[in-house]
């Protein structure tokens, strides 16, 4: 596992502050299927006859998901989302409780048999968590191990009861919950994390609670085991030893010696026999696979144990007689194994899950069939070539069933409109989204990535104010301050109706106010209940003082009191997406936007986001002007009134500057749909050393000026401009140079 920033901010970075950023998640199918690797899985049998079976999954897409087991088929019933990264690991607790825990550097627990609502966010590891173990008799203890080398062992009874209140309490209040994905994709944030023997709080503990921590390893943790009493605790990790702790108290018993590589898993008899604990030596090595072996799982007895990894492979070794079977390959590399009764579940990388026939009440029948080796005692870069040509035929061709997930999106590309991106999944399947709405527009299947990505490519300069990634095998767009608000287009190229069509409309603040569109309707709605209540911190007024005072605030003024939402920022009520962010406490959260009930605050949201949705402030911006200068044409006889630098909006297009030349040059008259900034002075001729041109009606200005004589052209570097092209495109693709732009302008007669 790879360490890779999560979406929150880095609180221990002596770097300056970074104000909190807002992700939201897009997904264009149905919230009923993984749309990423599964790293694991866990079997719930309720002890009632007649109820149903069910088994939970943890994916790399961040969430959880229930489903309800049939005989030849899974219904998901439930999605549990709450975390803000990959989830590494599950267990269940006692009758109902399952603990998750994640890259994200928490534990979580929930009710098996709720709706998906986080019950306790606890905070205490430093990094990545890898690695959960229950003891199934000791129902409260559960153990946990992660790469900061930590190893804490939890009371989930007296973890998820309050005990006390403090001012200084931080965890989530678990309705919320952010994902993440975590290994090999970068996103920012990056919290550095030495390893070391002493382990330390990474925030305050939950409710005063303080785990178990067993104090020890000096790298990362990625196995741990525990026996059904809770008595004995096993850790594997990136050390390559095995170290024996007594959970109760947190001691370490003793170290194990034998592993020449990374132990990514780890198996407990109900005795405690993985090795000889007695004389602290390996009694076996098996060596059955030919690269990494990453999922375990044991008969009842201990007698056989089934084991997957890299190799792709899912193999039944009898322990005793050292036999083994090659039960089933697969496409992707094994990351989990669950035995449920008679048959065996198989996560990968991939976002499906397969249930495989593997007669785990009776594994010697599998063996009667034949085909199986003698496992030998070497290690796997041995056994490799011990078994080249001589794979043994795997008992099974397919499995029982398949729980389908969705192709994982894998490439991406932002295109020059910075509104739409370009993906490409691990199906091949080729589609156009668009970020301000959060769907597909276009789905091209299966065709080459790049050419399309050609095909589509536009000669426009538009700031970058989003960045995205797909590191949860889905879209995360990801909105920071003040970047994401250096974008403007004209109404009129939105195509919105409702406002005059040169309104600038600024894409972060109206796609912020449709992500959140419901949690204002229901603001509203609580508003309307309780009129009598006082102190509304988001009346507008009570944005905290300390928020404000991080950065000067300009009113957007063309957003006033604006809180329509227009057509095209109006987010999918079918696939919803999920917002990923943070306020001034209790950590990051994720939630789907429909899923927001009005109550969130300052608390949960980055004050810069409330003043823009709810004050239609917008923080200090780069400047969004474009200086120019505007030149006659060589051998030109009229010469234009003002020689100084001009400035105008990046955004305005070239035939408002042909209305401005024809206003300075032939008319000498001003244009009144011109000079809605407010600051150009027509008549200061020789005087007016640097101008700004007017971003007013330019549309309907040139409709009036189509009809006069003469007509005017404007050029850069000796290519005609079209009338539809910016400043910002001009000076990106045709001036290219760091220097002020340079326009000429000429005087067609006759047109």
């Amino acid at each position: 596992m790879h360490r890779v920033g999560s979406a929150g901010n880095n609180g221990n970075s002596n770097r300056p502050r970074k104000e909190k950023r807002l992700t939201y998640v897009l997904n264009d199918i149905d919230d009923t299927k993984h749309c990423a690797g599964i790293n694991c899985l866990d079997v719930l049998k309720l002890s009632v006859s007649d109820a149903c079976n069910y088994l939970f999954t943890g994916s790399r897409d961040g969430t959880l998901k229930r489903w309800a087991l049939g005989e030849d088929a899974a219904t998901c019933s439930a999605t549990f989302e709450s975390h803000v990264d990959w989830v590494n690991d599950t267990v269940i607790a006692g009758d109902n409780t399952l603990v998750s825990c994640s890259s994200d550097t928490t534990l979580k627990t929930w009710n098996c048999l709720s709706d998906g609502t986080c019950t306790r966010t606890l905070r205490q590891h430093s990094d990545y968590v890898t690695c959960l173990a229950a003891a199934e008799k000791n129902t409260n203890v559960v153990a946990s191990g992660g790469l900061g080398g930590e190893v804490f062992v939890w009371d989930i009874e007296a973890a998820v009861t309050p005990l006390s209140k403090s001012s200084d309490v931080t965890e989530d209040d678990c309705s919320n919950g952010i994902n993440g994905s975590a290994n090999s994709l970068p996103i920012s944030g990056l919290r550095t994390i030495s390893s070391s023997n002493c382990i330390t709080a990474h925030t305050t503990q939950c409710h005063g609670y303080v785990p178990i921590a067993a104090k020890g390893h000096k790298e990362s943790v990625y196995a741990l085991a525990m026996n059904d009493n809770g008595t004995l605790l096993v850790s594997g990790g990136t050390e390559k030893v095995v170290r024996v702790w007594d959970p109760r108290t947190g001691s370490k018993t003793m170290k194990l010696r034998g592993h020449t590589d990374n132990i990514r898993a780890l198996l407990l008899d109900s005795t405690g026999r993985l090795w000889d604990l007695g004389q602290q030596r390996c009694v076996h090595s098996y060596a059955v696979h030919t690269d990494s072996v990453w999922a375990l799982a044991s008969t009842p007895t201990f007698s056989h144990v089934y084991s997957g990894g890299r190799d792709l492979s899912l193999y039944l070794t009898d322990l005793t007689t050292r036999e083994s079977l090659l039960l089933c390959t697969k496409e992707h590399p094994i990351l989990q194994v669950a035995l449920h009764d008679d048959s065996i579940w198989v996560a990968t990388t991939d976002s499906s899950v397969h249930r495989w026939s593997a007669e785990g009440r009776n594994p010697q029948k599998l063996f009667q069939r034949g085909g199986s080796f003698l496992a030998g005692n070497l290690s796997f870069s041995r056994a490799r070539v011990s078994l080249e040509g001589s794979t043994p035929a795997p008992v099974y061709k397919e499995p029982i069933f398949t729980i389908p997930g969705t192709p994982a999106i894998v490439q991406h590309e932002i295109l020059n409109n910075r509104r739409h991106v370009l993906t490409k999944d691990t199906a091949g399947s080729v589609k156009l989204w668009e970020v301000t709405r959060g769907v597909v527009i276009e789905d091209y299947g299966q065709v080459s990535f790049d050419e399309k990505k050609e095909q589509l490519l536009e000669m426009v300069s538009i700031p970058a104010w989003f960045t995205v990634d797909t590191r949860l095998g889905s879209l995360s767009v990801h909105l920071d301050t003040p970047q994401c608000f250096s974008a403007e287009m004209y109404s009129a190229d939105l195509n919105i109706t409702g406002k005059p069509e040169d309104d600038k409309v600024n894409l972060a603040r109206e796609t912020l106010k449709g992500l959140l569109a419901h949690w204002m309707t229901k603001r509203r709605q609580r508003s309307v209940s309780q009129a009598s209540a006082n102190g509304d911190v988001l009346s507008g007024k009570d944005i905290t003082a300390r928020s404000l005072a991080h950065s000067r605030i300009e009113v957007d003024g063309n957003a006033e009191n604006d809180s329509m939402v227009y057509l095209p920022f109006e987010f999918s009520t079918v696939s919803t997406p999920s917002i990923i962010t943070e306020g001034s406490q209790g950590g990051p959260w994720r939630k789907k936007i429909t899923d927001l009930d009005g109550t969130e605050d300052e608390k949960d949201f980055p004050w810069w986001v409330l003043d823009c949705v709810l004050n239609n402030r917008l923080p200090p911006r780069e400047n969004t002007k474009c200086s120019f200068h505007l030149h006659p044409c060589e051998g030109s006889a009229v010469q234009i009134l003002t020689q100084g630098k001009l400035s105008a909006p990046r955004i305005l297009r070239i035939h408002k500057v042909v209305n401005y030349v024809i206003e300075k040059l032939v008319l000498d008259k001003p244009i009144d749909s011109v000079n809605t900034d407010g600051t150009f002075a027509p008549g200061l001729g020789g005087q007016l050393q640097h101008s700004a041109v007017g971003d007013g009606s330019f549309r309907s200005g040139l409709k009036s000026w189509q009809k006069l004589r003469p007509s005017v052209e404007i050029l850069c570097n000796n290519q005609l401009l079209s009338p539809d092209t910016s400043l910002a495109t001009v000076r990106a693709y045709i001036w290219k140079k760091p220097e002020d732009l340079v326009l000429n302008y000429r005087v067609i007669q006759g047109r």
